[in-house]
């Protein structure tokens, strides 16, 4: 299921209500800052030339110190990095960052399920969270990715989402950037693949990614020629709103960080034809192939415009850094699997999800392979945490920024799923 299918499908009649509510009501139990040792804003940068796909961290010497500092801190040696209260560079007269209230978290239910390693959301500003769903119900009218199911986006408040996830920022019009652009990514699914808009046609799924992905990185045919591409984009409101929404980002993030998302997207669309072979040869993924999927299929595309909405630009050396690529996609893994965790009382038991693959595979009992969905969820939150406080006591200081700025959207994800209606109504 897509991510606006799971949110608005009612409750399944399958007996996992126990399940959800232990997993809505159970606490935060990771430190609402990503812990970084204090000696990290003077740290030295990260070398300009990478050292190759999956480089440890800890093989550095500068990020060695670093990594042992956090696995054997003293309370004088390590201090939290707190999002900027003043930002600076592109964009950042719109930024007005406000220094949110301690938060306390409820106590975990009676019967609760393992706790998930994730930090509360750093802010949530309701009304500026409706603000953003409005708009962004406003723009899929206009573009017409969702027709008669407008009330889907609103029930669905992905504005809440993109105002809990990006809290460096509460200025609607560059929040609605990002959400125009999630929305955009998530029709694909639900146009192309899962069939929640309209029908799917299994068959044609390669040919409309490869045409949509024109549309990503522009085909430029020749002049006899590019009119008639233009015409089947034109008469795809998918395609019309991936454009729509990456012309309106460029308003805001610089063309790098414009061409990051794509590149994202990209990879994103190699998933959905790995899910299309699934459903049209019937295999059930093995647990290794289906976690490998998450890799590719998360909210990674969503987490990669955390310096454009804040207003500044991580270096291009620094994003592409083996290193720093390792620590945000384990983040983005982590993350769809909170969306697995919080869906199971929504989908049908024949639907894909970690918990029943594992279950599957593993011949446990539900119970069973959700308490092993949260030691995988976490063993990924723990070593993001590590190794991202290493980067950022070994980088600049944009670095510290969008690392942090990583561990907030984590935050505002797990506080957005824990807290929609949609999901609530499942327990």
């Amino acid at each position: 299921m897509s991510l606006i299918s799971r949110v608005t499908a009612p409750s399944a009649a399958h007996d996992v209500a126990g399940l959800v509510r232990a997993l809505l009501s159970s606490g935060m139990s990771a430190p609402a800052r990503l812990p970084v040792p204090a000696k990290a804003a003077r740290g030295p940068r990260l070398p300009a030339a990478p050292t190759g796909w999956g480089t440890s961290a800890a093989r550095i010497p500068a990020l060695a110190d670093a990594a042992q500092s956090i696995s054997s801190p003293s309370p004088a040696a390590v201090r939290p990095a707190t999002l900027p209260s003043g930002p600076t560079g592109l964009g950042t007269s719109a930024i007005r960052l406000r220094t949110p209230e301690p938060r306390r978290e409820p106590a975990p239910a009676a019967d609760p399920a393992p706790n998930l390693h994730c930090p509360p959301a750093v802010r949530d500003d309701r009304a500026l969270g409706e603000s953003v769903t409005e708009g962004l119900v406003a723009w899929a009218e206009e573009t017409g990715i969702y027709p008669g199911q407008l009330d889907k986006i609103r029930k669905a408040d992905f504005g809440r989402l993109i105002m809990l996830a990006h809290p460096e920022s509460d200025d609607p019009d560059r929040l609605l950037a990002a959400a125009k652009c999630a929305l955009a990514e998530w029709s694909v699914d639900d146009h192309y693949v899962d069939g929640e808009v309209e029908e799917a046609r299994p068959e044609l799924l390669g040919q409309r990614l490869a045409i949509a992905h024109s549309v990503i990185d522009q085909a430029h045919l020749p002049l006899a020629y590019a009119p008639q591409l233009e015409e089947v984009v034109q008469a795809d409101p998918v395609m019309r709103a991936l454009r729509s929404s990456l012309d309106n980002l460029a308003r805001y993030a610089t063309t790098a960080q414009v061409r990051r998302l794509r590149h994202e997207l990209a990879i994103m669309f190699v998933a959905y034809n790995q899910e299309g072979v699934w459903h049209t040869t019937e295999q059930t993924p093995p647990v290794w192939e289906f976690l490998m999927h998450g890799h590719e299929n998360s909210f990674v595309p969503c987490m990669v415009l955390v310096d454009a909405v804040a207003g500044y630009e991580l270096s291009q050396g620094e994003f592409a850094d083996p290193r720093v690529r390792r620590a945000f996609t384990m983040a983005g893994s982590a993350s769809v699997i909170v969306n697995d965790l919080y869906s199971m009382g929504k989908e049908d038991p024949t639907d894909f999800s970690l918990p029943r693959l594992i279950a599957s595979e593993d011949q446990c009992s539900l119970q069973e392979a959700v308490d092993r969905t949260v030691e995988i969820h976490n063993e990924l939150m723990h070593t993001f945490e590590a190794e991202a406080a290493a980067l950022a006591a070994a980088g600049s200081p944009e670095l510290r920024r969008f690392l942090a700025g990583i561990w907030a959207w984590l935050g505002g994800s797990r506080a957005w799923h824990a807290g929609s209606a949609g999901y609530s109504a499942a327990a």
